[in-house]
Parts: structure tokens; sequence; C-alpha cells
């Protein structure tokens, strides 16, 4: 597979591509030109001794500190190295793969004026699959600098790299790989190290990896509608028209959709109206797609930006201070998302809840067809809850504020990467939440079967319905049933069934 940067915007597939490995990057000739003509700027501020930040002066508290022409090449080494600073386990490689990918293609841009040897080499790197490992702990939303410096310093034989299965030390891994180290010219240690490339691939990654999960809750939840036996008006498009709100009609129309063939439409209500849980699906749900569709918008902005600073400008010859480093509004999508999938993991947690009450389901109570003194599925409702709180605190907003850092410089930051780490750490809750609402769906759909009603499914919800069964018999008496859930969560989170579940909701893999 072959990454072409230049001529076409960049896209979240294209990170995922880029994360699974065995891809090359490469650079149109637009792309190398526009290299070109940005550093030929900087040669030329340079050879005229005009200051520019990171070119000829110090960074940061430092900017006051000229550097002679003569040293500016030499002083590379010494600007990555002390700047090296993030701790912390390496991020995962496919998450350092898609930093990699997104560094090269925001020098793509032309904005920072690399020299094309470095650009060159980086791309050299990527295809030999000796992938910077970027400690994971660093970046305060104001470019992910001190952790994008591991990568520059990777990159120069220094630190540590994913290489051949293993994590090795960075110049023995490049000679390995057959990788000369190149000699950076002036700027190009702060041209490659100063970027949001640790925010932006990990925010790709994210974004793809809730489609999946954003198409298994749907099905989980038509199925759960199924099981409880909800009011049938539940998706009407009249009232979804009469108050159209973010991603609500979408909502209304996959819901719709993935019910299709199913005669849930066909039976009559048993409620006026249900919990809000249910009846409020398409506006939770709706509200989650449109904030994953606005982390996206901002997720692919920033693909597909020159966010350097400065910014250099090769068709007219200007070298401009920028904080497009600051990633606020990326920020701000992703703590919206967080909000916005905590009250679908609250919903989730209430139609569990309701699923197992006989007095709303019209089921035996706790889906246990004993009685008596059966326990059934009540224990699990404490790991219903415990799931639903770990959702909660990794909704609270990281980007309100950071401490103010380098003498005074650096005085606002976005937290973004924070944002969205901690989105990426509340998914893990969220999908357990529904396995567990599969599995009680499936077994509510087994109970009115068995009472003697109808219940015909859908396609989708049919698959569904057989992955919990094959994972997890329909309970008939009292048992342990953690490890029904593990077992159904190990089927349905599979890369098979995620694929399967995103093909029936999108119509794609």
């Amino acid at each position: 597979m072959r990454l072409a940067l230049g001529d076409q915007p960049v896209t979240i597939a294209d990170v995922v591509t880029a994360s699974g490995g065995g891809a090359e990057v490469t650079a149109t000739s637009a792309a190398r030109e526009r290299m070109v003509r940005a550093r030929h700027v900087l040669d030329d501020f340079l050879a005229r001794d005009i200051p520019v930040y990171g070119l000829n002066t110090g960074m940061g508290a430092n900017i006051g500190h000229r550097i002679e022409p003569a040293q500016a090449a030499s002083m590379q080494r010494a600007l990555i190295l002390p700047r090296a600073a993030a701790v912390g386990e390496p991020l995962p490689l496919e998450t350092c793969r898609a930093v990699l990918f997104c560094r090269l293609a925001g020098l793509a841009q032309g904005g920072a004026g690399v020299s094309l040897p470095v650009f060159d080499h980086l791309c050299a790197m990527f295809a030999k699959d000796v992938i910077p490992a970027i400690p994971r702990h660093g970046s305060i939303g104001a470019s992910d600098l001190v952790q994008t410096m591991h990568l520059a310093a990777a990159a120069i034989g220094e630190g540590q790299v994913y290489y051949d299965g293993k994590v090795l030390d960075a110049r023995s891994a490049l000679a390995k790989a057959g990788l000369a180290i190149p000699q950076l010219a002036p700027k190009d240690g702060l041209s490659v190290g100063s970027a949001s490339s640790v925010t932006v691939g990990a925010a790709a990654l994210a974004v793809d990896a809730l489609d999946g999960l954003i198409a298994t809750h749907t099905v989980a939840a038509a199925l759960a509608c199924q099981g409880f036996g909800a009011n049938p008006y539940l998706f009407e498009h009249r009232a979804t028209a009469a108050r159209p709100s973010a991603g609500q009609v979408r909502a209304a129309a996959l819901f719709r959709h993935v019910l299709d063939g199913s005669n849930f439409f066909e039976r009559a209500p048993r409620k006026v109206q249900d919990a809000i849980s249910f009846r409020g699906l398409q506006q939770i749900t709706g509200t989650a797609i449109a904030a994953i569709d606005n982390a996206r918008d901002e997720t692919e902005v920033e693909l597909n930006a020159a966010a350097d600073n400065p910014l250099v400008f090769g068709d007219t010859g200007e070298i401009m201070p920028s904080a497009n480093f600051l990633t606020v509004s990326l920020a701000l999508a992703f703590d919206n998302l967080a909000i916005a999938l905590a009250q679908l993991g609250t919903a989730s947690a209430q139609r569990s809840i309701k699923l197992m009450t006989g007095r709303l389901s019209g089921l035996p109570n706790y889906l246990s067809p004993v009685g008596g003194a059966s326990a059934g599925f009540v224990p699990m409702q404490k790991t219903i809850g415990a799931l639903q709180s770990e959702i909660r605190l990794r909704a609270t907003p990281a980007s309100l504020d950071a401490l103010v850092v380098s003498d005074m410089v650096e005085d606002i930051g976005a937290n973004s990467l924070l944002a969205v780490s901690k989105l990426t750490e509340q998914m893990e809750p969220l999908r357990w939440l529904v396995s567990i609402e599969a599995m009680l769906a499936a077994q509510a759909v087994d109970l009115r079967r068995g009472g003697g009603e109808t219940v015909s499914l859908s396609a989708a919800s049919a698959g569904l319905y057989k992955t919990v069964r094959a994972a997890t018999p329909v309970l008939e008496a009292d048992r342990a049933t953690g490890p029904d859930v593990q077992a159904v969560h190990r089927q349905l989170w599979s890369r098979s069934s995620v694929a399967a579940m995103r093909a029936i909701a999108y119509g794609r893999s």
C-alpha cells in the first residue's frame, strides 16, 4: 500500500491504513516542490541574518538568544535532545505509526520548511517499519513538542524505536534497517519535532474505533427494544422530523434500517410510552453521532493543516509566527464527545436494568425463568453501575485549563491529547455495557418466545442474537453470569464481528 501525500486530502482512513504497517509514504512532485520552496525561504532568511524563531534564535524562554548562521545546523542536535522530555511507557506501536504518518502529512504541507533529505529519511523509516517509540505523557495541547521531539531524536539515532517486534535503541535499529542518519539543516529539529502529531494520530484512531462502537451499540439497542417489547412508534419519521436536532434524523433512520425485516413495527404497543432510555434512543444516539462527526471534522482539519510555528510561505517568501499548534477546537470536540458517550452509556445501563425489572418488561423478574428467590441477572446491576461510573469519570472535561510553563511564554494549553486519551479509555467500559445489554436482550427475546409471543428479528438483530448465543446459552437456572458476559464480550468485539456490525449499519466495514 502506497500513501501519497500532496494531491488529495489526508483522511482518517489513511491514518488507519498507516497504523497497520506494511505501507509506504511518498510525497507527490507538487508536495516536494512546496517543501523545496519553503526551504529556500528559510535559507534566504538565515543568509540575511533575519531573526526567525527556531532557525537562528533560541526556543521558548530562550527566544532572545541569537544563534550565528554558521552554528545553526550544528545546534539542531542540542535543540532536539533536551526537549525529548516525555515520560511513561511507549504508546502502542499502531499509535506510533499513526504519529509518524501524521507528522509526514504535516511536513508535506510545506509550512515547516523541512529539508528534503530529512523528510525522505522519515519516509524510509516508515517504509522499513522503524517507528519512534513515543512515551505516553508530555503534551499540554500547545503542540505535542516534548513527545514529538522523541520522533526527531529517533531520526538521528537517539532514544528508542519499535523494530522487528521489539523496542530497540534507535541507532542500532537504523543500522539494522540499512538507514543512514541524515545531516540536519538549520531548523530541521524544530520542523520535525514541534507538532500535534501525537494528538492527531490518536484522535484519528479513536474516531475510527467509534464507528464500530456506535454500530454495535445501535444493533444491541435494537435487540433490546425487541426483547423489551418497546413501543413501535419510537423511530417514527414524522415525530423525528418535528424536531430534527443534531444527528437525530440519521439515528432514527439507522434504527429503522437495523430493525427492517422484523415484526417490531407491526406489534401493538404494550404501553402508552416507555422510559426515556428507550424512548429517547434516537435523540441520545443522534447526539453521539453528531459529536463523532464534529470530532472527525476537527481531526481531518488537523491532518491537512500546516500547524507549524513559525509558518513558512514558500510562494511569497514570507515567514510568520503562528499558534496553529494550539488545538483548542480538537480538544473541545473530544470533550464534548466524551460527554455524549456518557449519555449513551447511562441510557444503555438503564435499558439493561429495565429489561431485568419484571413490572416494566412484562417478563420474569431479573430475566430468570425460575422465579422465587432466583437471582437471575440482578447481581449484574452492580457491575453495570460500576461501568457507568467509569464512563462518567472519563467524561470530565480535560480542556478547561493548563499550567503556565516555559517562563510564562506558554500560558494556554488545550490538553488535547488528554481529551483524546481519556475518551479512548472511556470506550472500553462502554463496550462492556453494550455487551451486557446484548446478552440481556437475547435472554428477553428467548423468554418472550418461551411465553408464546412471536418475536421475529431483523437480519441485524438476528445476527447479534446468534453471536450472543454462540458465546453463552439461555439462562435456565442461576449460574455465574460474569463468565457469560466475558464470553459474549470476546465474540462481540472481535475484529470480524465489529466489521459485520459496521457493514450492517453503514454498508462498509
